[in-house]
């Protein structure tokens, strides 16, 4: 892979991606780059006048439209109203919030970095399936590797920590993904799902979600410590668009600890490659939301 780079993505001419969360941070900076390579790009954003704001700076062809994660119902008006896709990005989340809940009641963090984006995958994955080199990719965090799934509070309705929910929710995405890359293949789907994540990437979510010393910490962070999104952007860019990417991989910085640098391959948290677990959340998962995924 060596040092691989925003200018290394293959032309993408013809092809469309839909981005959520494009309006900041590594979604824009992964629209940004699509778009410069040719791609037509899907900007979703729970603000549509943010998301304008954000693509009126951009080159190539991008679109924006209204979606909110954390309400099923915005999530089901917009995979409605998406007639073609090629790949779509699961790259929109909130960190560290305060305990709050979502339009339908589920623990924010949950339900809008995990629960929100398997009902969005799965009601676009026919538009996917019928596109050309169909991917999925889906967004997580180093932090996975503190996280578990509690079953037995998976709201957080009796004990709520900011950092074990976003932990949990970054689990959840990672056993969505390896999960999905089973279903995909026991059938021989054309599509392909493939995880990345950013290291430690200077973005608003360090401050826009935490509130007291976790604000305070995240702005530290992001100064002192954090690479630049252009750089933390990349590890999603690979796996959207590199043709050696293989479904079920999982790409990461390659400096120290995962924090900073170029892609590179990167092993889950053992805990995440569980089948039975992965099972058990998708089969909650489609309970909760409502939405039925037959790949």
């Amino acid at each position: 892979m060596s040092k691989w780079t925003a200018a290394d993505i293959p032309d993408q001419t013809g092809r469309t991606f839909v981005v959520t969360g494009a309006n900041s941070g590594l979604g824009l900076e992964t629209a940004r780059r699509l778009a410069e390579h040719g791609a037509h790009v899907i900007m979703t954003a729970r603000d549509p006048e943010k998301g304008r704001a954000a693509a009126a700076g951009l080159p190539g062809s991008v679109e924006v439209r209204t979606l909110d994660l954390a309400d099923l119902e915005s999530v089901s008006r917009f995979a409605a109203g998406v007639e073609h896709a090629d790949v779509l990005v699961n790259n929109a989340g909130v960190m560290m919030t305060p305990k709050r809940t979502t339009a339908q009641g589920f623990e924010l963090q949950l339900g809008t970095n995990h629960l929100g984006h398997f009902a969005l995958t799965a009601l676009l994955y026919p538009v996917l399936r019928a596109g050309s080199a169909p991917r999925i990719v889906t967004v997580s965090s180093t932090l996975h590797r503190q996280g578990r799934i509690d079953f037995d509070d998976l709201q957080a309705a009796h004990s709520y920590s900011p950092t074990r929910a976003y932990s949990q929710s970054k689990f959840a995405n990672v056993l969505f993904g390896l999960e999905l890359d089973r279903r995909l293949r026991a059938v021989g789907s054309p599509a392909i799902s493939v995880l990345a994540h950013p290291g430690y990437t200077a973005t608003n979510l360090q401050t826009s979600g935490p509130t007291g010393l976790l604000n305070l910490s995240g702005r530290i962070g992001n100064l002192l410590l954090a690479q630049h999104v252009t750089k933390g952007a990349l590890d999603q860019l690979y796996a959207a668009t590199a043709p050696a990417v293989q479904g079920g991989e999982f790409y990461g910085p390659d400096g120290w600890g995962e924090n900073r640098g170029h892609p590179k391959p990167v092993n889950p948290a053992p805990s995440a490659t569980d089948p039975d677990t992965a099972r058990r959340l998708w089969e909650v998962s489609e309970k909760l939301t409502g939405v039925s995924f037959a790949p």
